[in-house]
């Protein structure tokens, strides 16, 4: 395997011996510190002892006053004050968990959730060996770990060695964590795989790792099957939930072996060894991020990135052994794989959904969890949904929804409790969607309109947080605090990082900006990545040489130390007027019309306005043309009626006044399609991200023509 060779500095708490966080030497690190240190106590007396105003707040009045994050100097030297650490950890960056400082691994993590709850439920699945679906079949967290240690034999015995990478190349099930820590317990890197991933993707990734051996479902044998004289690494295939019957043989001239999840497990049983344990710099995984442009990028994580990350976000967020929770959000993308190292060191059972989205609602009903984590995609789909069914409820129905909703809100704002009547009357028919047991709900991977996140916190209560993170700062770069009632914000740093923003002055953003500091968000700390994967150049473009990652996201300080997302320093454009447009914005605007299922905003230099391509809720829409007394062929010619995409445009010019987006962030033209936008037509990403480059090609004549539509029109109101 290739070595990285990435220069970057490692934050202090690092893992990595003999660098420093800023190149200082230690004396001088010291000397930091105690000035920091000094500042805070001799500011806190003197905030308590003095009652006349300060020019400029000191970092701890900044604490005491807001509460979320504590401003430093980058380097003593400079005298700037610029970066940002949680109030929770301002002196020094969190590596390990506080109170179990001896937990550096995956590993370690594990064993330590067996030792503690060995007999608890861990791993569900619903689906029996005859394929019917009933209720949750358990298996303990004692039992994944007795199937972890033979899977890991298994793999010995079939020649992987230590520092080997392995495959995981199917949908979220039981079989998939067992086997992530197998390779923790015997020093093996895991790779996902996503299961949507083309053969072109899934060849380069395997041969990019030199993937040893693949794990897949029968699904995604095939895929494999096909390209198997062009991945000449692999020498192991196992299937898994495959009949030993179905899998097929292989020559012997292949060098590879197929075998069954099953006789892996067997096979291993017979040739237990010991564990080969991993130290914390050694690499845990190498995830591959599709991005929305380019070639798969391997981001290289070690297990001290994966554990600092998940310790420091325990400082903000504690689960229960008693909890339960739903994995349906992709184990390949890092939001749920950092779910999955949380809920382990806490012992909390997660049950799987079926593998099938529009079942989900049904395996929420079985498993009624206390915990659910999703992206905005489908917040918004609940909160257009719920609004959908309250107006169609009748006058009166929607009238106490409305008092409920408003009444709880301002109790909420107010810091108050709201009355347990408006639950009982309306509010837990609304939990009962999701089962009625949810206490903590998480939104990641995309922004989150405020409005629905009020709409969420009034809804379900709870603890409801939205966070922001990447890849390649282990997940989490900050969240909401518990108790934090300001919608519209990431919350303050992760305490196992901190953060500053850098001026971008093409897009006139600076970190001198009044009222709020502005600019793109700099990450650092133990949590960030090693590097990508033999890619040194793309490494040095987003990792400087004081170690601060890059993120590309524009981010602003809001009042109490909270971080804004604003914007993003790669995905904007110019309109030929000069206008910059921040597409990604405008989308998650557009997303709370009843009518959008997905939209896409495209303008460029050569038009003055934006134009949309919205996928349309079908649902939605043939209710509106049912309303109108419109009768249609198929769904498709009601989606070329001009009374369908006047009715749609009207819809999003609403949304995008009480949004108070500007005149030419508003889409002047739409198309509308049948379509969605998927992984399979190569539009999304698997983070549900639009691929911009491969839509503006997939619409380019949809476009044109609402282009040359939008010129005419402004020549005819010209003449």
């Amino acid at each position: 395997m290739s070595s990285l060779k990435s220069k970057r500095a490692i934050p202090e708490n690092g893992n990595q011996k003999g660098k420093e966080f800023t190149s200082m030497d230690s004396t001088t690190a010291q000397r930091r510190l105690n000035t920091i240190h000094a500042h805070l106590v001799s500011a806190v007396e003197s905030a308590f002892s003095h009652s006349h105003l300060r020019s400029s707040p000191t970092a701890a009045e900044f604490l005491s006053e807001q509460n979320y994050s504590v401003v430093l100097p980058e380097k003593l030297q400079t005298g700037k004050w610029n970066v940002y650490r949680s109030a929770r950890s301002p002196l020094k960056l969190v590596s390990r968990f506080p109170d179990h400082p001896d937990i550096g691994t995956l590993h370690d993590n594990f064993l330590l959730t067996v030792d503690f709850f060995g007999d608890n439920n861990y791993l569900g699945t619903r689906i029996r060996v005859d394929g019917t679906v009933g209720e949750y079949k358990w298996m303990t967290y004692r039992e994944a770990a007795t199937a972890r240690t033979a899977i890991g034999c298994g793999l010995i015995h079939h020649g992987i060695l230590k520092g080997s990478c392995i495959g995981l190349y199917f949908i979220n099930r039981p079989e998939w964590i067992i086997a992530d820590h197998a390779c923790s317990a015997y020093s093996l890197i895991s790779v996902p795989l996503y299961d949507t991933l083309g053969p072109d993707a899934v060849k380069y990734i395997i041969n990019h790792a030199e993937l040893k051996a693949v794990f897949c479902v029968p699904q995604t044998l095939n895929p494999l099957l096909s390209i198997l004289s062009e991945i000449p690494s692999v020498r192991l295939i196992v299937v898994v939930g495959g009949m030993e019957n179905e899998v097929p043989s292989l020559p012997s001239s292949t060098g590879i072996q197929i075998v069954t999840y099953s006789r892996l497990l067997n096979q291993g049983r017979s040739y237990l060894q010991p564990f080969c344990q991993p130290k914390p710099d050694d690499i845990a995984t190498i995830c591959y991020t599709s991005g929305t442009t380019g070639t798969p990028k391997g981001v290289v994580l070690t297990h001290g990135n994966l554990i600092a990350n998940a310790a420091g976000f325990s400082l903000t967020v504690k689960f229960n052994p008693t909890d339960v929770y739903i994995s349906y959000l992709p184990l390949a993308h890092i939001f749920e794989r950092f779910n999955q190292i949380n809920l382990a060191h806490y012992g909390v059972a997660v049950g799987f959904y079926q593998g099938d989205n529009m079942r989900l609602m049904d395996d929420l009903a079985s498993l009624r969890p206390t915990l659910f984590c999703s992206v905005p995609r489908l917040y918004n789909r609940i909160y257009a949904g719920i609004l959908n069914a309250v107006k169609e409820s009748g006058t009166l129905k929607e009238r106490l929804f409305n008092a409920a909703y408003n009444s709880k809100k301002q109790a909420i704002m107010n810091g108050k409790s709201p009355s347990p009547i408006w639950d009982r009357l309306v509010f837990n028919k609304i939990k009962a969607r999701l089962g009625g047991r949810v206490r903590f709900m998480a939104s990641g991977a995309s922004p989150l309109s405020p409005d629905v996140m009020d709409f969420l916190k009034i809804c379900f209560g709870g603890h409801i947080i939205e966070g922001y993170g990447m890849t390649e700062t282990s997940c989490v770069i900050s969240c909401m605090d518990e108790g934090d009632i300001l919608s519209g914000h990431v919350g303050s740093p992760n305490p196992a990082c901190e953060i500053k923003l850098v001026d971008v002055p093409e897009m006139n953003y600076t970190s001198d900006d009044q009222p709020y500091p502005r600019g793109e968000i700099c990450v650092r700390g133990p949590i960030v990545f090693q590097g990508y994967y033999k890619d040194e150049m793309q490494t040095r473009e987003v990792l400087d040489e004081d170690g601060w990652l890059h993120t590309g996201d524009i981010g602003l300080w809001h009042t109490g130390g909270r971080l804004k997302i604003i914007d993003r320093k790669k995905n904007i454009f110019k309109l030929a007027q000069g206008e910059y447009i921040a597409p990604e914005k405008i989308e998650n605007v557009y997303a709370k019309c009843k009518f959008i299922a997905q939209c896409f905003i495209y303008g460029d230099s050569l038009n003055s306005s934006l134009v949309a391509i919205v996928s349309v809720d079908q649902d939605a829409l043939k209710a509106w043309a049912s309303s109108q007394g419109i009768k249609y062929k198929d769904l498709e010619q009601l989606c070329n009626d001009p009374r369908a995409r006047a009715a749609v445009q009207a819809e999003m010019d609403a949304v995008g006044r009480d949004a108070q987006l500007r005149g030419f962030e508003f889409a002047k033209s739409v198309t509308l399609v049948l379509e969605p936008f998927t992984m399979e037509n190569g539009l999304l990403t698997p983070t549900f991200k639009i691929k911009r480059a491969e839509a503006k090609a997939y619409f380019a004549k949809a476009i044109s023509n609402m282009n040359v539509e939008l010129t005419t029109s402004d020549s005819s109101h010209v003449k």
